[in-house]
């Protein structure tokens, strides 16, 4: 049996009482849910399902996952089934990857309004390269792109940006002819951050003014018209970054890149090395000091409180397509510029293209057998956590 690897689950169980009794106030419904619902994945707590080999009657107990978007266990599936859709829409385009930063005397206020912030974030990203692309002066076509919101940094402080993957290209005005961009050059970065900031704040004043922010604790002076007025206005001198990094090298890089970066949480099992004496020690990656990789050791408490900074609001949206891949016409715009770029249609993907899980009923497949390595695994019975806590001793349990 492999060694146990350690895990945020292991931190919320093992500081579950240290942490509540210091931040339980301030947890919202949602922070509350994903603490307890990552406390509690692929434990006994959730139930499981009964597997037996088909071959040699090996026998074993999987528990269930908790299904958090907010979980580190629970996005393989879901990953992997999102990005069998993906791949079916990609062009034989160049792809550019656009991140936008929001400044960070937002930040603050996007904890306490994150529904509202956040979607101006959105909206304005929206705005910024679907006008600047559409401006005869650039591109002059109407685009397409796919943008991720991620709230943290590698050091699970705040730091909201919007990660966007846009084709090289687009449609012109009356949808007769792809227009595609210059070799390995999508849109000058200048205008787009200039325009950025100006869509942003034009938001954020109507949002002010419409009573839709809320202002608490060392926020509470921002409830004043002329303290929201000097924060904007001050911001409108700061350095709104935007960034344009080298083009993909092609759709496969473009699928490796979704992989990565579209159902990430905020820090990954994977980046965690001990936990000791109520201390949790990762690995994090400096990118102001040449992207090293270094460790960095948080009281467990306050790992546990920046992690669920970064939890967004239930039901908030945090993966969106624009443009030509809007929802409400992707498939029919997709053809269109299959057809203008003189290339096959391409078949509808299924959700189970992957072999990762039955959408429908988000059972797990058979898989290989552990024990014999040749038979598949079969679920003969679903478990509550009743009956689980009733099965005989013996039984091994698997919760991979």
């Amino acid at each position: 049996m492999t060694e146990h690897r350690l895990e945020v689950a292991d931190v919320f169980r093992s500081h579950e009482k240290d942490f509540l009794n210091r931040w339980e106030f301030a947890l919202s419904r949602a922070q509350r849910k994903a603490f307890d619902d990552i406390r509690a994945c692929r434990t006994a707590v959730l139930g499981g399902h009964l597997e037996q080999c088909d071959q040699c009657g090996y026998s074993a107990i999987s528990y269930n996952s908790c299904r958090n978007r907010s979980c580190p266990k629970c996005q393989a599936a879901a990953r992997a089934n999102w990005l069998a859709e993906r791949e079916a829409e990609l062009l034989p385009v160049e792809y550019f990857h656009v991140v936008f930063t929001l400044p960070q005397q937002f930040a603050a206020l996007a904890l306490q309004n994150a529904r509202v912030i956040y979607g101006i974030f959105f909206r304005a990203v929206a705005a910024t390269l679907l006008t600047i692309a559409a401006d005869p002066k650039h591109l002059g076509a109407a685009i397409g792109f796919l943008a991720v919101l991620h709230s943290w940094g590698q050091n699970l402080h705040l730091h909201p940006h919007i990660h966007c993957v846009v084709p090289g290209g687009g449609l012109n005005r009356d949808h007769t002819r792809w227009v595609g961009c210059r070799k390995s050059f999508f849109l000058p970065v200048e205008v787009l951050s200039l325009f950025f900031c100006k869509r942003f704040l034009i938001y954020l004043r109507r949002a002010f003014r419409k009573g839709k922010l809320r202002f608490q604790g060392e926020l509470a002076s921002l409830a004043d018209p002329a303290a929201f007025g000097a924060l904007c206005k001050k911001a409108e001198g700061v350095d709104w970054v935007v960034y344009v990094k080298p083009p993909f090298g092609g759709p496969a890089q473009v699928l490796k890149y979704l992989a990565r970066y579209s159902h990430r949480v905020a820090i990954s099992n994977r980046r965690l090395l001990w936990m000791a004496d109520g201390r949790v020690t990762f690995e994090w990656k400096d990118y102001a000091d040449g992207n090293r990789t270094k460790v960095m050791t948080l009281e467990a408490v306050e790992f546990i409180r920046r992690f669920l900074l970064h939890v967004l609001p239930s039901g908030f949206v945090h993966i969106r397509h624009f443009g030509f891949l809007a929802n409400r016409r992707r498939k029919a715009m997709l053809a269109l510029c299959r057809s203008l770029l003189a290339v096959p249609p391409v078949n509808d993907v299924g959700a189970n293209a992957t072999g990762e899980c039955d959408s429908a009923s988000e059972e797990p497949l058979a898989h290989r057998c552990p024990a014999c390595k040749l038979g598949r695994m079969i679920v003969i019975q679903t478990l509550t956590a009743a009956a689980v806590a009733l099965l005989p001793a013996p039984l091994v349990t698997d919760t991979s």
